[in-house]
């Protein structure tokens, strides 16, 4: 009896142990992050020959809006020329708001292609002070000064919830880029995807990502204008296409997905685009598997070094978890795992 007591003793006593050293190297490796992003100023993640596009307030939204296409950016910042400061920022994302905004009021959708920026905004905050309701929001400019830490940048990004943090260089109020959580991950794996010890507990071990009642799907029979308006509701960039009697992903609907836009031949015809089907936008999306959008699918047993391995060979906005059988189950995106590291749990 008393030698059964002990080896159950010493059984105990083993996986505590071995528990004891798992949240030590866990810590390390939170730790081992977090000194890096300290350590690193925002100049860091900065590409050598990068662009950036800044519209003036006064130019049109619709010409703003093709430019943005045009240049392949998600972003741009607002510089007001009477108040001689940066005022917003544009997202390609905002012209689909303002046209959902004009077909619900009933306002003249031709006009968006003569009336500038600085004029919609003034008569959005209008009709906002008159209704009560926002129709849409234009992201206030928050920059960081490009000395900052990449852990400064990484808390501000966090603390307002924006996806772009404009990169400001001060003697002169340049803006260098517009950095995200993307590119910030993408810097991480450059530096620690070989130290695999550090990073070998799972996705769901480490409670990193959205499940259950908390993930917000859309179903392919829904219309893209359903669509929008549960993001905008939920405050969400993207939305997983579940088929509604298997429950398993088929494909992801972005806010950064434009295509409905670029190929109407107007803005009436963009509009008409919006009561299109999930399942008929999805058919239409640009199916390239560097697009940081695209779907891409991991289990609940994924390491943080098979992500961090993932992103490595094509870079991702997020990962969708899903069972044995394709089920979704949840979602892990770039922003979740930053916060992690940024986290003191």
């Amino acid at each position: 009896m008393e030698s059964e007591t002990l080896a159950i003793n010493q059984g105990v006593s083993s996986t505590t142990v071995m528990q004891n050293e798992r949240q030590v190297v866990r810590q390390a490796g939170r730790q081992a992050i977090l000194q890096f992003l300290e350590q690193h100023a925002c100049f860091s993640v900065l590409r050598a020959s990068g662009k950036v596009v800044v519209f003036d307030t006064r130019i049109p939204i619709q010409l703003a809006f093709y430019a943005l296409v045009e240049h392949d950016m998600l972003a741009a910042p607002l510089w007001d020329p009477v108040k001689c400061q940066f005022v917003g920022m544009l997202t390609v994302t905002d012209f689909i708001d303002i046209l959902r905004y004009y077909k619900a009021t009933g306002k003249d959708i031709s006009a968006l292609a003569t009336r500038g920026i600085a004029e919609i905004l003034r008569e959005a905050a209008e009709d906002s002070r008159k209704s009560g309701h926002h129709p849409f929001c234009i992201r206030p400019f928050v920059g960081a000064d490009s000395a900052c830490t990449l852990k400064q940048a990484c808390e501000q990004l966090h603390r307002n919830s924006h996806d772009f943090l404009p990169i400001v260089f001060t003697e002169d109020m340049r803006v260098l880029a517009c950095i995200t959580y993307t590119n910030v991950l993408e810097h991480l794996v450059l530096h620690f995807r070989e130290q695999r010890r550090l990073f070998d507990d799972s996705i769901s071990e480490l409670s990193i990502g959205t499940y259950g009642s908390a993930l917000i799907v859309a179903h392919p029979n829904q219309s893209l204008s359903d669509a929008l308006a549960l993001m905008h509701q939920n405050n969400l960039s993207a939305l997983p296409v579940v088929d509604p009697n298997t429950s398993k992903i088929i494909g992801v609907y972005s806010r950064s997905d434009i295509t409905f836009l670029t190929k109407a031949t107007d803005a009436e015809h963009a509009v008409k685009n919006l009561e299109l089907p999930l399942s008929e936008i999805l058919s239409q999306s640009r199916q390239d598997v560097t697009t940081p959008d695209a779907l891409r699918t991991c289990s609940q047993s994924y390491t943080l070094q098979a992500i961090f391995e993932t992103f490595a060979q094509v870079r991702f906005n997020r990962l969708y978890v899903v069972d044995q059988q394709d089920r979704l189950i949840g979602v892990v995106s770039a922003r979740d795992l930053v916060a992690y590291f940024l986290s003191s749990d």
